[in-house]
Parts: C-alpha cells; structure tokens; sequence
C-alpha cells in the first residue's frame, strides 16, 4: 500500500499568465522528500499536477485508495491547495502541507483541513509522522516541526526540527517519479531551447527583511562540488538539455567553492549555458570570468532600488555602486544581466523613485522585472506593517501579494512610476545606440516621459484607504 502521495498546487495551463510565460520546472522540494522517503523504505509517489488540470487530480483523490497526502504550498498556489485539501479530506486522506507558507499560517491551514503542518526543511518531520502512522501512533507530540490539532481542537506546534548537517548523504531528488522530459521540451517547443534546473546548496543568510527564510531559516549549506558535478554530467546525459537554471537563492556566495566547482567542470570538460541568481556583492571580476568560462548567458542581481536610503532600510546589505559595477563586469564578459525591482517599500519617496529610474536607465540591464513590494508573513517586512494590512479577500481566495496597505501610494501611482522607468530606459538605450537617428521615436518618448512624470505628481497624494 502506499505510504505517501505528494503533490502541489501549481496547474500551468490553468494560469493564464504561466502560459503565456511557458517557463516551467521540475517542483524539486517534493522530488527530494520523495527520494528521501523512498530511501527509508517508504512507498512514495508523485502527483505532479504542473501539465495536469485540478479535475484530474481531484478524480484521483477521490477514486484511488486514501492513504496520506502531502503538499506543497507557496504564496501563489494558496487557493489550489485548499481545494485540494478539502477534495482529499472528503475523500478519506490524511493530509500534510508543507514548504514556504504553511510555516507562516499553520493555524489557517489546519482549519482549511490539513491534518498536520510541516515546517522547515520536510525530509526528517516527514519520516517520523509516516513511521508514527505506519505503526498506529496517536500521539505526535514527539515529531518535532510538526503542528497539528489535538482531540480537544486546540493546535499543538512542536519545537522546530534542525536542519540536515549533510546535504551529501541526501538522495538527488527523485527524477524518475516524473516526467522530466516534458518540461525539456515544453522549454525547447515555446523558448528553443530545453531547460532543466538542478540546486548546489540550501538556504541564504543574508537578512533582506521583505524575504521569507521559513523553510531554510537563514542558514547556508553547501553540497559538493565533485558530486554537484555529478548531478550534471548525469542531467546532460540523461535529458540533454540546451540550458540549465541554478535554482540556488545566491549561486556565488561561497567564491572558494565555486573554484572548485569550476575546476571540475573544466576537468570533464563540461559545459553547458546557465542562468543563474546572485548578489552584487558577491560578484567580482574573478568570479564573473568563472561565470563566462561555465558558460552562464544570465545572471539575475536583486536591485530592488536606486535609492540607497531604501537599500539600507531593506536590510540589503548592498551598495547602489556595486550593483552597477556588477551589470557593467556582467555587460563586458558578455553575460547578460537581469534586474528585480520593487516600488512602494515602506517609506519611498518621489525622490527614491527617481533615484531608481536614474540608476536603471544608467545600469542598463539586459532585463528587468518590476513588482510593487507585498508583506511576506513571517518576515521583518511585515511585522513592521501588520497594522496597517488589509484583507480584500477571504484569506484561502487570495495570497499575501493581494494585501493592502493603508496610506501606501495607490497603484495608479506606482503604474505611472513603472510606466516612466520603462521610458526612461527606452530614451537611454536610444541614446547610446550611435547608429540610430530616430528623432522622430525620441520625440514621442520624451512626451511620454513628461507625461509619466506629471502622473507621478498628480497621484502622490491618492493613497490607500
């Protein structure tokens, strides 16, 4: 009989945005508890609901033999996972949720319906709630990182587990127990180019204050080199992918580490074109050449803003000049350069606003996504604002991007600000294209710019209620 049933809420084709996008990856949390599991003794499979529809999976839940379901749960598959917490429920399962949220909002998901909250790193809680299952226990008091409501109704939260010392002696996540091949060629057919992603390491331990830490905490584990090399040799031969995505928080925080890694890349003579996240600070000129030489086309430097003042409230621990040396060493290794940016943090100005425009249009990144900040809870962000927040919707409809905050600057305003970013940047790139001529173009951007800007002033004041 089967142990375990994992899953997750993301359905792509359900998402008119995802389809557009077409970007999708193998959801390696659940592939790695499966491997876990499984290595234990476990009987585990995988409902990878990514190329399936909600009908599908809520069909199978309700005609296969309940056994326990876990799954995963983000901010932005919320609503999916109620529902399917309440079909599961209604159809005999034992239910688990785990990953970034449920940690946050352990009291809303086990009134949604979750038997038991995990939180933090799932592979150890998982193990000792199946073990217990399996041998008929009642009582979980003694699983640590569990949460779960006793026979009187009130929750019990467990201490929280410590993380796996020895990401080495954990399994690679478990490939087979999906199709893999199918994101490669969903990549290959909408991108021209097939993808597969793949992780070096757990964690990030910088404190960036807007950013959850719930599954990870703050720490930085590090598997090795020599058999992350592994890993990669076995994916090029087994899916050959044209590209890779290192889904590290900060792929080059550990530079020691990453000579060795790209010594043994050489040594094999692999190399394959990535993309990748980083830090400013954590990019240097010897680093960006290790980049080029493994053959990184992309690296994403989290911004967030041109204005210092924010920077430092943010906790970013990061200089305006470094992110703009850091695009500038990227431009000239021929690397292009992805930028993330965040309007409305607590306490921007026009000022700051400005400042970002200025400092963009000057980087000049190949790319770069703006966003207006959203209060994660569970991080410094939003205790700082949790007075202020607004639930528009009830709280399983909706996800913590859809907060309000009281007296922030509307979103008429921030469109204005994006709307000028975007001009401003155009202007630039025209600028410093000496072989385009187009007054014309440069005539209806700089009205454009003017009139982005009066939008700015004219909205400063609307806020909201």
């Amino acid at each position: 009989m089967r142990d375990l049933l994992l899953t997750h809420g993301y359905f792509l084709f359900e998402d008119p945005k995802e389809r557009q996008i077409m970007k999708p990856y193998a959801p390696l949390g659940i592939l790695y508890l499966c491997s876990h599991l499984r290595g234990k003794g476990f009987d585990v499979d995988v409902f990878d609901t990514t190329f399936s529809a909600r009908d599908v999976l809520f069909n199978f839940l309700r005609t296969e033999k309940p056994s326990v379901l876990g799954i995963y749960a983000n901010l932005m598959t919320r609503s999916n996972v109620i529902a399917i917490l309440a079909v599961a429920r209604e159809a005999g399962w034992k239910t688990v949720v785990g990953g970034p949220e449920p940690g946050a909002y352990t009291l809303e998901y086990l009134q949604a319906g979750a038997d038991f909250v995990v939180a933090g790193e799932g592979e150890l809680t998982m193990e000792e709630l199946l073990q217990a299952l399996r041998d008929g226990e009642t009582d979980f008091s003694k699983v640590a990182g569990l949460a779960f409501f006793d026979q009187d109704g009130k929750m019990c939260q467990m201490p929280p587990r410590g993380q796996i010392e020895n990401l080495d002696e954990q399994p690679w996540p478990a490939r087979d127990a999906i199709d893999i091949q199918r994101y490669v060629e969903t990549w290959r057919t909408h991108h021209g180019s097939g993808s597969i992603n793949f992780i070096t390491a757990r964690g990030c331990p910088f404190r960036c204050n807007w950013c959850s830490h719930q599954v990870f905490g703050q720490s930085h584990r590090r598997r090795d080199p020599v058999r992350v090399v592994d890993e990669v040799e076995w994916l090029l031969n087994r899916y050959s992918p044209d590209m890779i995505w290192v889904s590290d928080d900060v792929f080059t925080i550990n530079h020691a580490w990453m000579r060795s890694y790209a010594n043994e890349m050489r040594r094999r003579s692999l190399r394959i074109p990535f993309e990748c996240i980083s830090r400013a600070d954590r990019l240097n000129a010897e680093m960006l050449d290790l980049l080029a030489e493994l053959g990184c086309f992309r690296i994403w430097i989290g911004s967030e803003s041109g204005s210092q003042r924010i920077l430092d409230a943010m906790d970013r621990g990061v200089k305006i000049e470094q992110v703009q040396n850091a695009v500038r060493m990227s431009r000239e290794r021929g690397i292009q350069s992805g930028m993330f940016l965040m309007w409305g943090y607590e306490g921007e100005e026009l000022e700051d606003i400005e400042a970002t425009v200025k400092h963009v249009s000057t980087s000049r990144p190949d790319i770069f996504f703006t966003t207006v900040s959203y209060p994660i809870k569970g991080t410094p962000y939003y205790k700082r604002i949790a007075d202020r927040l607004v639930q528009l919707e009830p709280w399983a409809k909706t996800s913590d991007r859809e907060l309000t905050i009281k007296g922030r600057h509307t979103k008429r305003f921030y469109a204005y600000a994006d709307k000028l970013l975007r001009d401003e940047v155009a202007r630039a790139r025209m600028l410093q294209d000496t072989h385009t001529n187009d007054l014309e173009n440069l005539t209806i951007l700089e009205q454009s710019i003017q009139e982005s800007r009066a939008g700015l002033h004219s909205t400063y004041h609307e806020v909201e209620q």
